[in-house]
């Protein structure tokens, strides 16, 4: 049905059209007078300008509506010609194209004048709650103009502002150091936050707030008598991963004790300067840590928490000052993250002198820490199990080498990684205690346990035992075998028949049963864990599967995407050539002849407890205690320990890393002792003739290549490595003794 509209109609709707939008643009104009601030970089003739563009809008609109009522009224009573109707809408359609344009441009100038009062009134309300970043929110007047500068000593501003006037929204931490916006808001942002810019209009640059040093302390760290400090640290944590670490150091507790008093006894070096420390588990984090968590009261890996338990008492024996955070949002309180994603620098000087933390938890720092990541950087110690090569570490060499993977890439020092066993002198290696050995440390014999013909499977999931069980029966029928696989409640077990499972056990239940036990066996994974340290230390003998071809990244899931071009020839590396036979077998786990011949072997024998000294609670003491007195990766200057006089000069055959040249002298390699072969001289003492000096970034260098004579240099430091090889070079290797005093 098609409906008439009327002439007269048409105009009285035409009139209230326009009487509603006058009225919408005159209750959105604010009054120049009623503003208590103007908006930051913009003068008073500007504003005068938009003011008056706007009031001319509303009185252009003001006058057409008066203009329709008065024809409205003119023709009332009256039948309105076409012609009369045709003329006033000429009239309209004249001013129709510049209404539209200038209806759209003072509407963005409403929107924008809209979001800078929003802005100031949440300015406001911070600056009646004063914070210690007061002094350093960029503050402009209202007739101050901003032109970006062009000066050489900062040649990234313009970019920086560029980015910054199109994303300073992207991230709250901007608006919290008072950006807005404006050019000027971002100048002295990126002038008094970050450092990408000069000073703005002759203001005073102080110090970047994130970047003062803070006062220096001269608090001596004396070896404690007590492990309460870490309690009072850690008793407020629930989680299961916080109960196994707080239940180890308390089983430990007294061993701890004696051992730093030992220590102190002994060597009047003990003493150095008190560290404020953080300790943080991005594992026990967020998402990851909930996961982690689920995996702890299942069979999960319990080495990270191994570690984490006897770093934290040994750090609080040596004296120093703890803290112990699990959560993300404590993280940020901390280390003074301004709020937001990250994006910003964060408030104030880090407190902490170190920062222990793991992959995880580097993440979260640098989400946290802004540009101040890369200069706090240096304090950070990375607890990382299977350890990262300086090949990966480097990002741009790793990314233009193949060596990029899902680890690494942080541009650290590579001795800032912690591993939880030696596996290359290019980490530092930082270990855990094997408990019997704590309890043990005292006597002057290693312990004998009473063993009866019984073995205990290495493997608390069933997945461990798929494809092993011939190799498990060949050994049970010489031994009673018992297992502590985790069965979930109602499902039943897959084990085979001639398996005692005992489900998981307490550490104490695990650790008796180890006692009574004569073998550990081990299934091939997990890799590299301390469980069969422990299972030595307790008197057992550890029997576990060869690897032929070696387990690496090239060939093996687990170890695909790990920051290492490590061989692994066994479940257990360390073991297999650290301790050996015969507390050591490695068989071939799919030859029976084999495996049935080592049993038998391991029956006739007879060994007492046996752990290394690196992992009992003295040396894990002076281990951690050198590294805290010598490691200052924040200073430029070349490592002054260990000394020169340690250095011994090898130079390796086509092939083989510098670890396997010094290992094979019964020395270690030390990469803190490279740059002192980093020079002609040094190819010149071990008697070789260069026809080219070859400087380069390679991870491989200093080297030799017979092909040419060239002799090669290393202009990366982060490159140095113990680990690297090639068939095509003669590494030179700084070895040294295991032991330097």
């Amino acid at each position: 049905m098609r409906v008439t509209l009327r002439p007269r109609s048409g105009c009285l709707v035409l009139c209230l059209c326009l009487s509603v939008v006058t009225l919408l643009l005159q209750s959105l104009w604010v009054p120049l007078e009623m503003t208590r601030d103007d908006p930051a970089g913009s003068s008073p003739e500007d504003l005068g300008q938009r003011v008056l563009g706007f009031r001319s809008l509303a009185l252009r609109l003001e006058a057409l509506s008066t203009q329709v009522q008065r024809l409205s009224r003119e023709n009332d009573g009256t039948q309105m010609t076409r012609n009369d109707l045709t003329l006033l809408l000429q009239s309209f359609k004249q001013d129709q194209q510049g209404l539209t344009r200038l209806v759209e441009r003072e509407l963005k100038r409403v929107s924008r004048r809209l979001d800078q009062l929003s802005r100031h009134q949440q300015h406001h309300h911070q600056a009646q709650a004063p914070t210690p970043l007061d002094n350093h929110r960029p503050q402009t007047g209202p007739s101050e103009k901003c032109e970006v500068p062009v000066d050489p000593a900062y040649p990234v501003c313009a970019e920086k502002v560029e980015f910054l006037q199109a994303q300073w929204q992207s991230d709250p931490c901007y608006a919290f150091y008072g950006v807005d916006g404006t050019t000027c808001s971002i100048l002295i942002y990126l002038s008094q936050i970050e450092d990408f810019c000069p000073p703005h209009d002759g203001r005073n640059l102080s110090t970047l707030p994130w970047h003062q040093r803070p006062h220096f302390h001269t608090v001596k760290a004396e070896i404690r008598k007590s492990l309460l400090p870490l309690y009072e640290v850690i008793r407020d944590n629930s989680s299961l991963a916080m109960k196994f670490i707080r239940s180890r150091v308390e089983r430990m507790s007294e061993q701890w004790i004696q051992a730093g008093l030992r220590m102190k006894e002994s060597s009047s070096k003990a003493v150095s300067t008190q560290m404020r420390v953080l300790l943080y588990p991005g594992v026990l984090a967020g998402n990851v840590g909930q996961h982690f968590e689920a995996m702890v009261e299942r069979g999960g890996p319990l080495g990270e928490l191994v570690q984490w338990a006897d770093l934290s008492a040994c750090l609080t024996i040596l004296g120093h000052n703890l803290t112990f955070s699990t959560s993300r949002h404590q993280l940020h309180s901390l280390i003074g993250a301004a709020p937001g994603r990250g994006s910003c620098p964060i408030q104030r000087p880090l407190t902490f002198d170190l920062i222990y933390t793991d992959y995880h938890g580097l993440a979260h720092l640098q989400g946290a820490m802004g540009l101040a990541f890369k200069h706090y950087q240096c304090r950070f110690r990375i607890l990382d199990s299977f350890g990262t090569e300086p090949a990966f570490n480097l990002a741009r060499y790793a990314r233009s080498h193949g060596y990029k993977t899902l680890w690494g890439s942080w541009d650290l020092q590579p001795l800032q990684y912690m591993t939880m066993f030696p596996h290359t002198p290019d980490n530092s290696f930082l270990g855990f205690v094997s408990e019997e050995a704590a309890r043990t440390e005292n006597e002057l014999e290693p312990v004998s346990h009473r063993k009866d013909r019984i073995a205990v499977v290495y493997g608390k999931q069933d997945y461990m035992w798929h494809g092993k069980y011939e190799y498990v029966k060949v050994i049970s029928e010489e031994l009673e075998t018992h297992a502590t696989v985790y069965q979930p409640p109602g499902h039943t077990s897959h084990l085979p028949s001639f398996i005692r499972n005992h489900g998981l056990l307490t550490q104490d239940q695990f650790q008796q049963l180890l006692r009574r036990a004569k073998l550990f066996v081990g299934l091939g994974f997990p890799y590299e864990g301390p469980a069969p340290i422990e299972a030595i230390g307790l008197g057992c003998i550890f029997i576990q599967p060869r690897f032929d071809p070696p387990r690496s990244s090239d060939n093996n899931d687990f170890y695909k995407g790990k920051p290492t071009t490590r061989q692994i020839s066994s479940q257990h590396p360390y073991a297999e050539e650290f301790i050996g036979k015969p507390y050591v077998w490695t068989v071939d786990m799919t030859n029976e002849t084999d495996v049935r011949e080592a049993v038998k072997a391991i029956l006739r024998s007879e060994v007492k407890s046996f752990t290394p000294q690196e992992f009992t609670c003295v040396g894990m003491l002076k281990r951690v205690h050198g590294y805290i007195t010598h490691q200052n990766f924040c200073s430029k200057s070349v490592p002054t320990w260990p000394p020169t006089s340690a250095l011994r000069v090898h130079l390796g055959p086509l092939g083989q890393s510098c670890v396997s040249v010094c290992q094979r002298s019964s020395l270690l390699c030390e990469p803190a002792l490279f740059h002192h072969l980093n020079t002609p001289a040094a190819f010149t003492r071990l008697g070789l003739s260069c026809s080219n000096m070859v400087p380069e970034v390679n991870h491989l260098f200093p080297s030799y290549s017979p092909w040419g004579r060239q002799c090669g240099l290393q202009l990366e430091p982060l490159l140095f490595s113990c680990a690297g090889s090639d068939f095509s070079y003669r590494r030179l290797c700084p070895c040294r003794s295991h032991l330097i005093e």
